[in-house]
């Protein structure tokens, strides 16, 4: 008769190894495990992060406070053919300014209250912008078109004073909490405004208006001088 087994006695204690229960504990994997396919997920992980991060860096530059907008990226427009154009269909001259800034766009639309706006939009050095505007309209309605309250039920922004630049007197209108709108009247007939208004220093809206009495104009009907 075989004898009993004791009950006080582990399976491990008859020298038979005891099984392990529970999860096996984490290992790092040996090279020879790292596979092929292991190496190619990762570098479906990483090559987009590079693109994006090559992408990133071509548009802006380092500086302390953060990325820079590049002002010489971006879209450019042909200010001169486009402002030709509008010309042969314009009831007023068009004037050219030749400045140190790069126009990204251009378009012609009609103003609240009668006449047409021709505008022009800049990115200055700085990476600011000026958006200059030719129109037969009148100040309040060019400004109620500029500043977009006529959708939102408002008045035009109320003038603050004037400033003389480039042999012109602008009136300033600031709505609140917003950029500055600069108004002039330009000499000689038809009657002809201008509109400057950004983001741009001062010194910058000086050189356009500077620049925009020096401009070549485009008589209306697209004969030029």
């Amino acid at each position: 008769m075989s004898p009993r087994p004791d009950p006080s006695r582990s399976p491990s204690d008859d020298g038979a190894p005891a099984r392990r229960v529970g999860p096996r504990p984490l290992r790092k994997p040996e090279r020879g495990e790292t596979t092929v396919r292991d190496m190619l997920g990762a570098l479906l992980i990483l090559i987009p992060v590079g693109l994006l991060l090559f992408s990133v860096g071509n548009s802006c530059s380092f500086a302390p406070t953060g990325p820079v907008e590049d002002a010489g990226a971006g879209p450019r427009v042909n200010v001169d053919a486009r402002l030709a154009e509008y010309a042969r269909g314009s009831a007023f001259p068009l004037r050219l300014p030749d400045v140190p800034f790069r126009a990204n766009s251009a378009n012609r639309g009609p103003v609240e209250g009668g006449g047409t706006a021709v505008r022009i939009g800049y990115v200055t050095p700085d990476a600011d912008y000026l958006s200059l505007v030719q129109t037969d309209a009148s100040t309040e309605g060019i400004l109620v078109t500029e500043s977009g309250v006529s959708g939102r039920g408002e008045g035009p922004p109320r003038m603050q004073g004037t400033v003389d630049a480039g042999g012109l007197t602008w009136e300033v209108y600031r709505p609140e909490g917003g950029e500055p709108f600069r108004v002039a009247t330009l000499p000689g007939a038809p009657e002809v405004r201008v509109l400057v208004t950004g983001s741009a220093s001062e010194e910058r809206f000086r050189t356009l208006a500077g620049a925009l009495v020096r401009a070549r104009v485009l008589p209306g009907g697209g004969a030029t001088r």
